[in-house]
């Protein structure tokens, strides 16, 4: 298939593979290339339809195929998401920052910012941000975390600046960035999808956490939602795991 506006394919509709079948495939295409990455928020059907000059029922069965080979998922009420290759369960139930958390534990932390400023967001940031690429920038935010026994976390947030005009002015040695979000510019925080892993460290992040390089730690990766569905910020994570265990408590229903 051939590109057409927006990047969007050209449906062939003079070739006897089905328009079903061209939809899947676009999609595939784009989930193996990197371009809508795992936990990737795909438009609704109607909006894919449109875009696609389809029927919905025609999309449906295009995504169908896709969450039959494990390439997509359904969340009922929040839409249809690219899949992660790892199995993701649930293990952090409360949405809350380091800083909130060590706040509530009464533990002393200090944050050092190495990086505040707005960027062009790579391919895959704008992808989980709902944003065209190269068309609005973001906040780059980077900070160690640290308590008395030294650094404990390394944190890259990349936060959507058309929500928050002005934010890489703010001072986040001292400030929390949900705080700020909601107390400075009255965003409503609701959701996230939160991801752990385990990865040896690389020399910037053995650096930042005073490790070897190569050791263990681990590493949380998220997308957080506003109360209306709209992605605001995602954030990459490293935790030195000596220091820093993250707990949950689960309820079975």
């Amino acid at each position: 298939m051939t590109a057409g506006e927006g990047g969007l394919p050209d449906i062939r509709r003079d070739v006897p593979t089905a328009i079903h079948v061209q939809i899947s495939e676009h999609i595939r295409l784009r989930i193996a290339g990197g371009e809508w990455p795992a936990h990737y928020r795909l438009k609704s059907e109607p909006e894919l339809a449109h875009e696609f000059g389809v029927s919905r029922g025609t999309v449906r069965r295009a995504l169908a195929t896709l969450i039959e080979e494990g390439l997509l998922r359904q969340v009922r009420g929040r839409g249809t998401f690219v899949t992660s290759t790892v199995i993701e369960p649930a293990i952090a139930q409360k949405l809350s920052t380091l800083s909130e958390d060590f706040a509530s534990q009464g533990v002393v932390t200090s944050t050092t910012v190495r990086e505040c400023a707005l960027i062009t967001p790579p391919r895959p940031v704008a992808a989980l941000l709902d944003l065209d690429p190269g068309a609005t920038r973001v906040l780059r935010l980077v900070r160690v975390r640290s308590t008395q026994d030294g650094p404990v976390a390394l944190l890259f947030n990349f936060v959507r600046a058309d929500l928050a005009p002005g934010i890489e002015r703010a001072d986040f040695s001292s400030s929390s960035l949900f705080g700020m979000l909601e107390g400075s510019y009255g965003l409503k925080i609701a959701t996230a999808r939160r991801t752990f892993s385990a990865e040896a460290a690389s020399p910037e992040v053995a650096e930042a956490l005073a490790l070897p390089t190569g050791s263990p730690v681990q590493y949380l990766q998220q997308v957080t939602y506003l109360a209306d569905g709209r992605p605001v910020e995602y954030s990459d994570v490293w935790i030195h795991s000596g220091r820093l265990r993250v707990t949950s408590l689960l309820l079975r229903r």
